[in-house]
């Protein structure tokens, strides 16, 4: 990893644990949209591939990796009398609300790339209001160069656009970058932008499905340090 001089992470499924932060908030989410008729939450959960039982996602749900409007899009046909961009608008304050579970000591582990010398960066489908909200919440805002969401105009994973812009705004090529994240999604954009593609396993999906597409897989952001000193742990 000697040429990599930055590290870009997705942040849900790869800095926060994805079904511990969003497995049972999705599920108060939806009942308040549907005002608790078990019908209408039984539509929404079919609709965005949310297990009602198990309370977490399925690993092929359309709206891990995608961005609050797809999410909104897709529950729209069964919330009669929203707006499209009200409702966005409802999911995205809703997610600042979210009880963000990190995957990792994240002061420590992003502390200690950060004095390895490493520039730091945040790219997520999630807004960028609640990405820096939810980041500063858990006190590791400051550590980061760069935080990107869906709508800071640089289009949404995966889209390399968001990806590009951290390298520009770091003033680095690409191929000195890893992108780092939890989804097809975030491989897919760190291949389109030039970058090392990094998959961790505290998000939905699992090892045989993303080795196919990355570099390396990790089983979460801690083994970078590791990695980076030559003895991984994969």
């Amino acid at each position: 990893m000697t040429d990599i001089v930055a590290i870009l992470f997705d942040k849900d499924g790869t800095l926060f644990d994805f079904e511990a932060t969003w497995g049972a908030w999705a599920r108060g989410l939806m009942a308040d949209l549907a005002s608790g008729d078990a019908a209408q939450i039984g539509l929404l959960a079919d609709a965005i591939g949310y297990d009602l039982v198990a309370q977490r996602f399925a690993p092929r749900s359309p709206v891990i990796a995608g961005t609050v409007a797809q999410a909104a899009a897709l529950m729209l046909p069964y919330l009669p009398g929203r707006e499209l961009g009200e409702l966005v608008v409802t999911l995205d304050a809703a997610a600042l609300r979210a009880p963000q579970v990190p995957a990792v000591d994240l002061p420590r582990c992003l502390g200690g790339l950060r004095a390895s010398g490493f520039r730091l960066g945040v790219a997520t489908n999630d807004s960028e209001a609640s990405a820096r909200h939810q980041l500063a919440r858990a006190g590791v805002e400051t550590l980061f160069d760069f935080v990107a969401g869906y709508d800071s105009g640089f289009g949404a994973k995966p889209e390399p656009g968001p990806l590009l812009a951290f390298a520009a705004r770091l003033g680095v090529a690409p191929e000195q970058v890893a992108m780092v994240g939890d989804s097809l999604h975030d491989l897919a954009a760190a291949r389109a932008a030039g970058m090392l593609a990094v998959a961790v396993l505290t998000g939905p999906a699992t090892r045989e499905t993303l080795a196919p597409a990355a570099d390396l897989v990790l089983e979460t952001i801690d083994g970078l340090a590791p990695w980076i000193a030559g003895s991984p742990q994969v």
